[in-house]
């Protein structure tokens, strides 16, 4: 066996090193020396001259020190030249992600069983596009709607978000993708790009946070399941000791209700109030009127015959839908960790004027339409045990009675009314994931009863932010 001596070490040191050891054990074993006053005199000698040195060594650090304090130069102090307050500084999280944006991941899975077949799924009574998002989607094991988000703080002004739909489909879209003020102040925020519309209280709530698997068939029939739009959106949150917001949009109204129109202007505007506030310690609650105007021209909808044929139409004209809303929540003392009790409901209300051109295919006869439907739902979700959920919620929609003009005989409606009950229970074994098993009777389809089953899982990865209320 070989041995190689350290770089800078030699022989000697390695020779002397065992002595040294023994040295002070040695000495461990022999009984002290007492000290004389001359040892003592010298030991406190050295003493001072190390403090001294000690202290000499400092005072030179610190005069270095200010040396290079006054050579750096300072930086100057900008003058306002206005009165508006000054934007404030950006989190300290924005800086860390300044070239990383905060990056989500909702991964949605699903099983869906029906005892109808859902590829002619329709609302009877209402006419919608052909694509239209409505109903239980395909049978079996799917893909479902999973979300890529993408947020991060531009400046001390500004924040960007996109979220990136994949459908099961192997399809992927834009579902928003907007800038939104961070600094405006006096309870003003701004957003400029796509973006779910904040009418009523579903609405704005991304997939992944629904109670149920699906949308109510109020918002498949009248909204087309989430109306989304590019354009601008203003909200504003004043001073007062009751919660109020207020909101207006302006956009380019392309999805349903409304329809590309091809003009400069605004194709939707749309106008939201939400108040709310608590009820002592364990109950708080909002309640709000939504209005949203569209337009269309040309807008493709369709409906299927008495032989389940598709007979496509058009329709140009206008469309307000109003919503009313209204959510409860209970938790003991504000604390829904465990136990918590939900209960909403809303109410919307869909008037179309215009025109409309009956089987474009074939007929193509034109005329005037008006047409007045609604529709409603009420949910109750209670929490138990901390992980899991229970639910219960019933709907019901009405197709009035539209006037049709010269096409009612083709298109004259039974006065049917589609419903539908369900029943959900999940588990949630942590914040970031959910697993669902949900029960529905749909009698959306005149003389058939669909009883679905849907199994689902949901995960969330990475840095996703808070939901609303």
């Amino acid at each position: 066996m070989r041995f190689h001596l350290p770089a800078g070490h030699n022989l000697a040191f390695f020779l002397a090193f065992p002595f040294a050891l023994a040295a002070p054990l040695g000495a461990l074993a022999a009984a002290p020396a007492p000290l004389n006053p001359t040892d003592v005199q010298s030991l406190r000698q050295e003493i001072d001259a190390m403090r001294a040195d000690y202290e000499a060594r400092l005072k030179s650090l610190e005069q270095r020190l200010i040396a290079a304090e006054r050579a750096v130069p300072a930086t100057p102090t900008a003058t306002p030249t206005s009165t508006a307050i000054a934007p404030q500084p950006a989190p300290a999280t924005a800086a860390a992600n300044a070239f990383n944006p905060a990056m989500s991941l909702i991964l949605s899975g699903l099983y869906t069983g029906t005892s109808v077949d859902p590829a002619n799924y329709r609302i009877t009574g209402f006419q919608l596009p052909k694509a239209a998002e409505a109903g239980p989607g395909a049978r079996g094991l799917s893909l479902a709607e999973s979300e890529l988000g993408l947020s991060a703080n531009i400046d001390p002004w500004s924040r960007g978000v996109a979220n990136i739909s994949l459908h099961a489909d192997d399809s992927v879209s834009v579902e928003e993708a907007y800038v939104q003020t961070t600094a405006l102040g006096n309870g003003l925020t701004a957003k400029a790009g796509r973006f779910l519309s904040g009418i009523g209280y579903l609405n704005a709530q991304h997939a992944h946070t629904w109670d149920f698997v699906d949308n109510p068939l109020a918002y498949q029939a009248l909204l087309g399941t989430q109306y989304r739009d590019d354009g601008l959106q203003l909200r504003w949150l004043p001073p007062t000791d009751q919660y109020l917001e207020l909101g207006l949009e302006l956009g380019r109204g392309r999805n349903f209700p409304g329809s590309e129109i091809g003009k400069n202007g605004a194709g939707m505007v749309s106008f939201a109030l939400h108040t709310g506030g608590d009820i002592g310690d364990s109950h708080n609650w909002r309640a709000g009127l939504s209005v949203l105007r569209t337009d269309a021209t040309g807008q493709e909808l369709g409906f299927l015959d008495s032989t389940s044929n598709w007979v496509g139409n058009a329709f140009t004209g206008s469309t307000q839908v109003a919503i009313l809303d209204g959510v409860w929540k209970w938790a003991p003392n504000g604390n829904a960790t465990r136990t918590s009790f939900k209960l909403q409901g809303e109410y919307l209300r869909s008037t179309r004027s215009g025109s409309l051109s009956y089987d474009t295919a074939s007929a193509n006869t034109t005329d005037a339409y008006q047409a007045t439907q609604s529709g409603w739902y009420l949910q109750g979700v209670y929490q138990f045990l901390g992980n899991w959920r229970i639910g219960v919620r019933t709907e019901q929609l009405d197709a009035g009675a539209p006037d049709y003009g010269l096409n009612a005989t083709a298109l004259a409606g039974t006065g049917f009314k589609p419903s539908k009950d369900t029943l959900m229970l999940d588990y949630n074994p942590s914040e970031f994931s959910r697993i669902r098993l949900q029960l529905a009777q749909d009698r959306a389809r005149e003389g058939q009863v669909d009883n679905q089953v849907f199994l689902q899982y949901q995960m969330s990865l990475g840095a996703h932010g808070a939901h609303g209320y």
